[in-house]
Parts: C-alpha cells; structure tokens; sequence
C-alpha cells in the first residue's frame, strides 16, 4: 500500500470518527458555510464542534504550516483531503476570507511576528476577515483610492471611507489599501495594512440589495489609529501586496459563483437544474419532457463540469505553491457570467413561481431563487467589473497593446 492510499485510508477513518453525521449533505462552498469569528453564530451546535475539531487537526487550512495552525498536507495529500469532503458530503468546516485571501497574503508578504499572531486565528476560526479596497469613486479604478492614512510616531491616522465591504458588519478584522503618501504615482503611494473593526473611529453601515439582502457594506474610518507594525510588506509598497492578493481573489469569486452550484446535487446524483426541470417542466421516461430545456440543462452541465475541474486543477496547482497571477481574471470573467447564466435558467424554469416576492402561494426555494437571479447581477461588477478583468487579460496575458 502507497503513503498516499495509508493517508487516504486513515483521513477516512477520522473523517468517520469526528465528522458529526447531522452535518452530511449541508451544502458547503467558498461563500456558505461556518464563517467563524467573534460574533459566529451555529445554529447547528455541530458546526462549531466540527469546527473545533478539524482547527485542532490542522484540517481548517490542510496545506499551511503546522506552526501557523495548519495541516501541514502535501498538495496530493490536500486533494486526498478534499476529495473526501466530497465523497462523504460534508461542508468545509471553516470557509471565509482569512483562508482564501488575507492568509495566502501573510504567507508569501508577512513577516514573522504577523504571521504567528494571525494565521493561528484564523485556523481556530477565532477571527473573521473583511476586505477594504474599493471606495466611492474608486471601484475599477481601484489605484485612485484616497483614504489617507498620515503617520504620527508609531501609528498612522486614518481618515475615509470603502464601499462595497463585503460583511463588514460580521468581520473583526480588515485588511486594507490607504494612501500613505499623496504625492507619489497612484500605485506607488498604497500601503496595504491590516485593522482592527473595534478600534474607536471604525463604524459600518450595510448597503440593502435589490436581492433584499445586505452583505455589502460602507465602512468609515474618523481618526483611526492604526499601529504602524500592522503595514504588511513595505509602506508605499502595498499595491504589490493588493495584486496578489486578487489573484486569489478572482479564483475564490470563481470557484463561489461560477464551479459551485446554488444547491447540493439531488438523490441519485441528479443535479439540482435536471432536478428543477424535471419539476416543473416534467419528464418522460426519465427525461427532461421538453427537448429545447432537455439541451439547455445539459450543455450548462456539461460546460458547468468542465469549469469546475479547470478551477479544481487551479487550487491544486495553489497547494503546490503556485502564485495565482493576472491569468486568474479568466476565471473570474467566466465563473461570473456562468452564475448569471445558471440563474436565467433557473427563473425560466421557474415560470410563473418565479414571480414571487414573499407571502403565500410560492414555495421558500422558489423566493429564495428569484432573490439570488436579482443577485447575480452584481456578480460581473464585485471583484473588479468584467470590463476591467478583460483589459488585465489583454494586457497582461495576450500582450495587446493598450
């Protein structure tokens, strides 16, 4: 028997022994799950001890180092690990932007002492990571930003305002791009550093949705002091730091809206769009009735298949130490479109149920699909707009001129 398949057979068996049965079958992705942090809620108490336990085996983060909380796996060993999350069904037992963005940041930028106070937080679940680029008149120009952060001793000062902060008003921390000096090039005036949300001055107002949601928010800084050992890298050297820390940006958006499904797969392995189809549209001997739908569903399968793989091979190659560049726009360009596309046929399918807003007469996953199809219309413009995506491609991929 090869190392591989003993690890494969004892990850199995722990799996078995920790995993709480309660929990199999819970759909799991980048963007739903156990988010941690102090204001976590568990509903289910068997989030938090699935939590616990996989922090206390390092398996919240397989690949990091063991000093930082991890798990110390191989990248074959890490695939192993997440094969088996698939397998037995499990949701991930610690999802958010501590793993998928500010983490594989304080790996590659963060000095020693930084990366021994945060990454172990955010193994634990411990500490939940908000992100503060874009700001009122700074989205796709995200270089033009202008909240000034003016040193005093061993502090700096900050004053303005992000927009578009993603869960502001769950985080505790936020890592962030202020201006550190006004008069150089815009690129080259950025500092990248990380913030506390309870420090005096730091206030958030959520942004209501046309999905009547609100995970968008404004975050405010008055006068916030902000300890200058909190810079990650180099002061006016920060957008080196914000460019690679898009790269995982742009494959976690992908892989959240694009490889993942709004819903766990059916019985029978039957996807939840053959599902919804042969619901309300019918079947006949076990096909979709309708032959214009039948195709439709099954080139979105297909097309939706073949996405997830190419993003699955990604993460692979990331555990393997390969740093996401300007390529990963592709997948954010593509895992967008394909979300909104994924949700225009959901409604179509849908028909009249898709009407609803709230009341009687429409079933509680049929709302919650018209509210997610207003969603995704955002999914294109948050994260960098597709327009801006195509230009990095361009440039920086194809080599066109500008």
């Amino acid at each position: 028997m090869s190392d591989l398949e003993t690890f494969r057979r004892e990850m199995r068996a722990w799996f078995e022994a920790n995993a709480p049965k309660s929990l199999v079958g819970q759909a799991g992705s980048e963007l739903e799950g156990t988010w941690g942090g102090r204001k976590a809620t568990y509903p289910n108490p068997d989030l938090k001890l699935w939590l616990d336990r996989a922090a206390a085996r390092g398996l919240t983060a397989p690949t990091w180092p063991k000093e930082y909380g991890g798990g110390g796996l191989d990248p074959a060993e890490a695939k192993v690990f997440s094969q088996l999350l698939r397998e037995l069904k499990l949701p991930p037992p610690l999802i958010g932007f501590g793993l998928t963005m500010i983490g594989p940041t304080l790996l590659r930028f963060g000095n020693e002492e930084q990366k021994k106070l945060h990454l172990p937080r955010i193994c634990r679940g411990e500490i939940r990571w908000c992100q503060g680029y874009s700001e009122p008149g700074a989205g796709s120009d995200l270089a033009s930003l202008q909240t000034k952060a003016v040193r005093e001793g061993d502090h700096f000062v900050l004053n303005g305002t992000k927009v578009w902060t993603s869960y502001a008003d769950q985080a505790d921390w936020i890592f962030a791009l202020v201006r550190t000096n006004p008069t150089a090039k815009k690129q080259e005036g950025i500092t990248f550093l990380l913030i506390d949300m309870d420090t005096p001055g730091v206030s958030v107002s959520p942004i209501l949705l046309i999905s009547g949601k609100s995970p968008f928010c404004e975050t405010h800084f008055q006068d916030v002091r902000v300890p200058v050992s909190n810079v990650i890298h180099k002061i006016d050297a920060g957008w080196t730091v914000a460019k690679a820390l898009l790269g995982h940006e742009r494959t976690m958006i992908a892989d959240a809206f694009g490889a993942a499904g709004p819903k766990p797969d059916k019985k029978g392995g039957r996807s939840y769009l053959a599902e919804l189809a042969a619901t309300k549209i019918g079947e006949t001997n076990g096909r979709i009735s309708d032959p214009v739908f039948r195709d439709e569903v099954a080139a979105f399968e297909m097309e939706s298949r073949a996405f997830a793989y190419t993003v699955q091979r990604t993460k692979d190659a990331a555990r393997a130490g390969h740093q996401p560049g300007s390529e990963s726009s592709m997948f954010k360009v593509y895992g967008t479109e394909l979300n909104q596309r994924r949700y225009e046929l959901i409604v179509r399918l849908l028909g009249p149920d898709a009407l609803g807003w709230e009341g009687p007469g429409f079933e509680e996953d049929d709302l919650e699909s018209t509210r997610e199809w207003l969603r995704s219309r955002g999914n294109t413009i948050e994260g960098g707009t597709s327009e801006v995506q195509l230009n990095i491609l361009a440039k920086h991929v194809l080599g066109l001129p500008a």
